[in-house]
């Protein structure tokens, strides 16, 4: 399937547009993508790397000296590329999206379906990102989506690759947003649409399920940092038996305390990994919770994709 610029009217619809207005104007030319215009940017890169001497980018905060060789819980050393590629099965307002999925990752979620990628850091190739600025520069693409895995612990290779591009094209942060005030401050003035996992509603199903503490303080204090820096698509992946404890308080929180965003309920779970030795998790979401998840989320007023 070729890119054509008329499908940028097909694939938005008017809350869409109300949403993601300047990513809108940046896919027609009409606005410059945040990074164009950010003079700290070679400032930006020198910090993420200081970081790396005492790994804080996310908030397990290891402290580990990543530049040493010294692993934290996400494993990642060096950036390593698992797969890039121009991704179809994105949000609609973002294809043809080009997705470049990152090895490792800082959670260690057991139900996790690209486990092979982001719980084997090893995995992928190692490369320069002048290359992958120049692949950038010619991909028929709306925008650039760096996920994994997780693109946390690569900050300081991404912003080396945006140092080297010069197109203007969209910067979407696809991330489960786990990450440190220090990183969120790196990120201001670079991205230009946050692609935001917003998974559990407590602090003891992010520990049962992706071994991560605080869960909740710390993803709603970055989804409002979030939301002052760019645009938002939020995601939510509804689990087998987690509306009460889960989809029903994100939904309430997002619609609480984040106006203008766009809202996707996702009900693409299936139990791959690990799932299989937790059995209120180990089967597929039926459509009833589906549909459930999906009322709350009407009933709340959410801007749904």
């Amino acid at each position: 399937m070729m890119f054509r610029p008329d499908s940028i009217e097909i694939l938005r619809d008017a809350n869409a547009s109300k949403a993601l207005q300047r990513y809108f104007k940046i896919v027609e030319g009409k606005e410059k993508a945040k990074y164009l215009k950010c003079k700290e940017l070679d400032e930006k890169i020198k910090k993420s790397r200081e970081i790396l001497e005492s790994c804080h980018l996310c908030e397990r905060r290891c402290n580990v000296n990543r530049l040493k060789g010294e692993k934290g819980v996400c494993g990642v050393l060096e950036s390593r590329i698992n797969s890039e590629f121009i991704h179809w099965g994105e949000e609609p307002e973002l294809v043809p999206s080009y997705t470049i999925f990152f090895s490792g990752c800082t959670f260690k979620c057991v139900f996790c379906q690209n486990w092979d990628i982001s719980q084997c850091p090893d995995s992928g190739l190692e490369v320069k990102p002048e290359t992958l600025a120049k692949m950038i520069e010619k991909v028929k693409a709306r925008n650039v989506n760096w996920v994994g895995g997780e693109p946390t612990p690569n900050l300081a290779y991404i912003l080396e690759v945006l140092s080297h591009l010069k197109r203007n094209i969209a910067q979407v942060w696809n991330s489960n947003m786990y990450v440190s005030l220090e990183t969120m401050e790196l990120l201001d003035g670079v991205v230009d649409v946050y692609l935001a996992d917003f998974k559990y509603g407590n602090n003891k199903c992010a520990v049962k399920y992706s071994k991560v503490p605080k869960y909740w303080e710390i993803i709603t204090r970055n989804h409002i940092i979030a939301k002052k820096q760019a645009e938002m698509i939020i995601r939510h992946l509804v689990l087998p038996n987690h509306i009460e404890c889960c989809t029903k308080p994100v939904l309430e929180w997002i619609s609480k305390n984040l106006d203008n965003v766009r809202v996707n309920v996702m009900d693409q779970y299936r139990p791959e990994y690990k799932a299989d030795e937790y059995e209120e998790i180990n089967r597929r979401l039926e459509y009833n919770e589906f549909k459930e998840a999906l009322s709350i989320a009407q009933d709340l007023g959410l801007n749904l994709v």
